[in-house]
């Protein structure tokens, strides 16, 4: 997201970064769910992008929610000013404000995206089995804090991690480029790890719209507790962590990137 693009740039590069970064890792997002569920794995690529269609659409209008949403608050923090830096504080608020308003749009896609991983069927037959009030924002409460935080990660602390890696030590981070790894790990660390035992709990009550094993929010984070204590609400942090260091690393990279590449007037 950026201050310098108004709403419908930040919109279309949100758009088309979420779509690269969903294309490019979606078998380890197949496999952290699967892992989360307790389902057995499985190395067919026809298994591996289920339900990647549903995804597309997810990380793309999330990633165009979040960019549209973190971008205004940017400008309305900074009252318009493209050359205000915002303070550290500042740029986390934004990114997590912009993460929770798209969980809105991101549970029911996710929904599908895990219904079809778990039973399979096409989008259509599965858009008709959720057709439900009930069903169809199970899990939000799980997505807007893994949002949230997640957007904050990969939106928010690289740049101040960046910053302030160039700034104390110009002579190793002499370039972006060199800055953006630990940056991306740092990242990748908070978003993954804060937030990981809300998204399983999330992916366990989506598995489950029959409410056989998983109930409520709270219903469901007592179960998984009395199967494996707190090591439960982390089954499945090996595939999501390795995921999120290579998308925050990614979209860190296309954000800045794409937009000078689609806009190049709006960074003159």
């Amino acid at each position: 997201m950026s201050a310098k693009l108004n709403e419908l740039q930040n919109a279309t590069v949100g758009m088309t970064v979420g779509c690269i970064e969903v294309l490019c890792l979606q078998p380890l997002n197949y496999c952290k769910n699967m892992v989360q569920q307790g389902q057995p794995l499985s190395a067919d690529p026809r298994k591996l992008y289920r339900g990647v269609g549903a995804n597309c659409v997810n990380m793309g209008s999330c990633t165009m929610i979040q960019f549209v949403v973190g971008g205004s608050l940017k400008n309305y923090v900074s009252g318009g000013d493209k050359s205000y830096k915002l303070t550290p504080l500042q740029e986390m608020g934004c990114g997590i404000g912009a993460g929770v308003t798209s969980a809105f749009v991101g549970c029911p896609l996710e929904l599908v995206m895990i219904q079809q991983q778990r039973k399979g069927g096409n989008t259509l037959s599965t858009l008709q089995s959720i057709a439900n009030p009930n069903h169809i924002l199970r899990g939000w409460v799980g997505t807007a804090v893994r949002e949230g935080l997640w957007t904050c990660g990969y939106l928010s602390i690289p740049p101040i991690v960046r910053g302030f890696l160039m700034d104390r030590y110009p002579e190793k981070f002499d370039s972006e480029a060199k800055a953006r790894v630990p940056a991306a790990l740092l990242g990748g660390l908070f978003a993954c790890y804060l937030t990981h035992p809300f998204d399983t709990i999330k992916t366990c009550m989506q598995g489950d719209i029959e409410r056989k094993t998983y109930g409520s929010f709270t219903d469901t984070a007592a179960s998984i507790w009395k199967e494996s204590s707190l090591p439960g609400f982390y089954r499945g942090a090996t595939f999501r962590y390795g995921r999120m260091v290579i998308a925050v690393g990614m979209m860190d990279f296309l954000q800045s990137a794409i937009g000078p590449m689609l806009y190049p007037e709006a960074f003159k």
